[in-house]
């Protein structure tokens, strides 16, 4: 008997859940600006520099100044979000999670995303980096700035409509913990 009343259970859950979500993002959109919008474009389209750029510009800076260290915690970032990005889109093709916008159309995205919701690449993306970057350089100055910047792309992925909460809590987990699962590799 308690076999069968579990399901029942999970559904009511996920339910509850679902419609947690729904009722933040109908609650985002009623309160969007033309000024909030276009900064949280700028911020959600920030990902692929950030995720790139930092990277890189380690990379770069290390060769310049001949700074192994640098190198090494630039392939040390590097590699955690590519791994992250790689489990975020395996993960969207088992899970297979609808958008919002498709779900429910109460809610209205600022643009329309293609492929699936869960979790939330862009969040998972910009919390590896910013991990990674907090872990190889665990210094103040480095840590709020980047976390920054990765909290905020998140929450515009809900703000802009094209992600639920719970899709970019997902994506914040499974960067995060991408980047803490190989931090064997940074360097000292």
């Amino acid at each position: 008997m308690l076999l069968m009343t579990f399901p029942g259970k999970a559904m009511a859950q996920q339910s509850s859940i679902q419609q947690w979500d729904d009722r933040i993002m109908i609650d985002l959109a009623s309160h969007r600006t033309p000024k909030k919008t276009g900064f949280y474009m700028f911020m959600s389209n920030s990902y692929k520099y950030g995720e790139i750029g930092i990277p890189a510009g380690m990379f770069i800076g290390g060769v310049i100044s001949n700074d192994q260290q640098l190198r090494q915690n630039a392939l040390y970032v590097a590699s955690s979000t590519a791994i992250t990005i790689g489990a975020t889109a395996l993960i969207k093709l088992i899970v297979k999670r609808p958008r919002p916008f498709i779900k429910n159309i109460k809610i209205i995205p600022v643009y329309e995303a293609s492929y699936y919701s869960f979790p939330s690449g862009h969040t998972s993306s910009t919390m590896a980096t910013a991990t990674a970057v907090s872990i190889a350089y665990p210094k103040w100055y480095v840590i709020a700035p980047s976390f920054l910047w990765a909290g905020t792309v998140g929450y515009s992925r809900s703000y802009l409509g094209v992600h639920y909460p719970t899709d970019v809590g997902a994506g914040a987990l499974l960067g995060a913990g991408t980047a803490v699962s190989m931090s064997f590799m940074k360097k000292p």
